[in-house]
C-alpha cells in the first residue's frame, strides 16, 4: 500500500511534540507501542528539537506498518537538496510509510540570521528547488508531500504542486472549506487537539497552555480571523471561545464526535494531539485509551 492509501484506510493517527522529552531509546519504544495501539499514523513538528528527517528515519525503522509524517519539516531548516536526498532515503528504507510534510514555519522561529520571506513565494521557490535537486543515488522517488496550509493560497498550492495539505489548529468548518479548495483527490490530513477526562478548570488550563505560543504567531492569528474569530480571542493562551473551538475537552465520545465532524467535512485522516498535564508530558495513558476506539474505525 502507499502512504496515502494507508492514511485513507486507517483514518485516525496521532500528532505529538511530547516525544521530544524522551531519550532516543525510549522514543523508539514509544513509537513501537503507538503502532501496536492501532493508530494509522504518527506526525510531529520541527522547531528547536530533533531534526525531522533523521527522526522520521528512526521512527519508521522502529515500526513495521505505521505511516510517519513530518508535521511539518521547516523549509528554512535545510536546503532543498538535503531535503530531497533525505526524503528519498526514508522512502527507500520504509516504502509507502512516509509523508513529507513541509511548511514555512513562523518568523519568530526562523529569523535568526535567516530572512523570513513571503510564505507563498518561499514555498513555490522551495518546491521548484526540490524538483530540480540533483541526485545520483539509487533510492528512487520522493515520498508523497503535503503542505502546512491554512489559507486559500497555500491550500491551492498544495492542490497544484503536492499530494495535499496538513492544516493545524482548525475547526471542522475550516476542514470543509479546505476540501472545497483542494477538490476531491488531494489528501487532507487534519490535526485535532484534545484534553480527555479532566474537569473544566484543568481542561481549560491545558488548552490555554497549548495555545499560548500560537496566539503570538501571525500566521495562526490570520487563520483564525478567516475562521470567524476576532482580535478579542487572541489574548495569550486564547479566549475561552477559542479554546473550546480548537481543543476537544471531554471524554472519548466527545473526541470521536469531533473526529467524525472532520471526516464528514472532507478530511481523509485526523491526527489527534492529546494534551497532557504539561507540554513535555507524554500522554501514554490517554493514547492507550484512545487506541481501541480509533482502531474500530
Amino acid at each position: 500500500m502507499t502512504a496515502i492509501s494507508t492514511l485513507r484506510e486507517h483514518r485516525v493517527g496521532l500528532w505529538t511534540g511530547a516525544l521530544e522529552s524522551l531519550p532516543a531509546p525510549q522514543l523508539l519504544e514509544a513509537v513501537a507501542e503507538i503502532e501496536s495501539l492501532g493508530f494509522g499514523s504518527l506526525w510531529f513538528g520541527e522547531a528547536y528539537g530533533r531534526e525531522s528527517l533523521t527522526t522520521a528515519l528512526a521512527l519508521t525503522g522502529a515500526t513495521e506498518r505505521l505511516v510517519v509524517g513530518t508535521g511539518i519539516a521547516n523549509i528554512y531548516a535545510r536546503g532543498a537538496m538535503a531535503t530531497a536526498a533525505g526524503a528519498r532515503l526514508i522512502e527507500a528504507m520504509a516504502p509507502g510509510r512516509f509523508v513529507l510534510g513541509l511548511g514555512v514555519s513562523h518568523l519568530p522561529l526562523v529569523e535568526r540570521g535567516v530572512k523570513y520571506l513571503p510564505p507563498i513565494q518561499a514555498m513555490i521557490d522551495y518546491l521548484d528547488a526540490l524538483d530540480q535537486a540533483p541526485y545520483f543515488g539509487r533510492d528512487g522517488d520522493l515520498p508523497p508531500m503535503v503542505l502546512a496550509a491554512l489559507g486559500p493560497k497555500m491550500l491551492a498550492l498544495s492542490r497544484d504542486r503536492t499530494a495535499g495539505a496538513h492544516p493545524y489548529l482548525v475547526t471542522p468548518e475550516h476542514t470543509s472549506q479546505a476540501r472545497q479548495t483542494l477538490g476531491r483527490e488531494p489528501l487532507l490530513v487534519v490535526e485535532q487537539a484534545a484534553v480527555l477526562n479532566q474537569d473544566r478548570p484543568e481542561a481549560l488550563r491545558r488548552a490555554h497552555e497549548h495555545l499560548n505560543i500560537y496566539t503570538g504567531l501571525p500566521n495562526y492569528r490570520n487563520s483564525w480571523l478567516r475562521q470567524g474569530f476576532t482580535e478579542d480571542d487572541f489574548v495569550r493562551g486564547g479566549s475561552e471561545r477559542l479554546a473550546d473551538a480548537l481543543v476537544v475537552q471531554g471524554d472519548l465520545a466527545a473526541l470521536r464526535e469531533r473526529i467524525d465532524q472532520h471526516l464528514e467535512a472532507g478530511a481523509d485522516h485526523v491526527c489527534v494531539q492529546v494534551l497532557g498535564h504539561g507540554l513535555g508530558e507524554v500522554p501514554f495513558q490517554e493514547w492507550r485509551e484512545i487506541g481501541p476506539v480509533v482502531a474500530e474505525g
